[in-house]
C-alpha cells in the first residue's frame, strides 16, 4: 500500500509539473542568471572567478530552491488533497517524504546534472568537480528536507514567501558552509572529507526526522 500510494503521488506530481513546464524551469533559469551576473560583475579574470566559484554556485542553488519552497504543499492544501493525505491508510510522514523527494528530483537534480557546465562558466578547475558534485548530491536533498518542514509550518498562511525564506535560511546556513567549504578545501589542497561526512550525517538524520516533523507541522497547520 505504501509503495502504491508513492507511485500514485509521484505520477500525479509529474503530470502537474508537465502542465506547468514554465514554472518548473524557473529554478534552473534563476541559477544560470545568478551565475552569469556574478561572472559579469567580477570580470573575466579566470583566477578571480575560480576562487569564488564554489560559494557562487552554492548560493545560486540555495536561492533557487527557495523559489518553489512556498508551493511545496500549498496546492494540496488549497484543492483538498491534504485532507485526503491525512485520511489515507498510509503514514502522513511517508507521503511528505515522497513529495519532498519528488520536489528535489524536479528542482535540484537538473541543477546537479548541469553543474559541470555552470562550473565552467566560472572557470572552476576540473579537479574540483567531483567534490562539487558530491556536495550537491548530499547537500541539496538535505536542503529540500529542511525546507519541507518550514513549508509545512506556513502552509496555512497566505503570501508567506518572505516568512518561508526567513525561517529556512538559518537552517540552510550550516549546509551552505559545509558544502561550499568542502569544495574550497579541495581547491586549497586540503582534505574535503570532513565537510562531506557532516553533510552525509545531516542527510541521514534529516531522512529520519524531517518527514516526521513535516507531518506534525502539516497537522498543526491544517488544524
Amino acid at each position: 500500500m505504501m509503495w502504491q500510494s508513492a507511485k500514485a503521488l509521484v505520477a500525479r506530481d509529474l503530470r502537474l509539473l508537465w502542465r506547468r513546464r514554465g514554472d518548473a524551469a524557473q529554478p534552473a533559469l534563476f541559477t544560470l542568471l545568478v551565475i552569469v551576473l556574478f561572472a559579469l560583475a567580477l570580470g573575466s579574470e579566470a583566477s578571480t572567478l575560480a576562487k569564488v566559484a564554489p560559494g557562487v554556485l552554492w548560493v545560486a542553488v540555495l536561492l533557487s530552491g527557495l523559489l518553489s519552497l512556498d508551493t511545496l504543499f500549498r496546492g494540496d492544501a488549497e484543492d483538498g488533497s491534504l485532507e485526503q493525505w491525512m485520511l489515507a491508510p498510509v503514514p502522513l510522514a511517508w507521503l511528505a517524504l515522497v513529495r519532498t523527494l519528488t520536489h528535489w528530483a524536479t528542482t535540484a537534480l537538473p541543477l546537479i546534472v548541469s553543474a559541470p557546465l555552470l562550473a565552467e562558466l566560472l572557470h572552476m578547475p576540473h579537479a574540483q568537480l567531483p567534490v562539487l558534485l558530491a556536495s550537491l548530491l548530499l547537500g541539496t536533498p538535505l536542503l529540500s528536507l529542511l525546507g519541507a518542514v518550514v513549508a509545512a509550518l506556513t502552509v496555512g498562511m497566505r503570501r508567506s514567501g518572505i516568512l518561508v525564506a526567513l525561517l529556512a535560511l538559518p537552517l540552510y546556513v550550516p549546509v551552505l558552509v559545509f558544502s561550499a567549504g568542502s569544495v574550497t578545501a579541495s581547491a586549497q589542497g586540503l582534505d574535503p572529507t570532513g565537510g562531506l561526512l557532516f553533510l552525509a550525517a545531516g542527510l541521514v538524520l534529516a531522512l529520519v526526522l524531517a518527514p516526521l516533523a513535516t507531518a506534525a507541522a502539516l497537522r498543526i497547520a491544517h488544524a
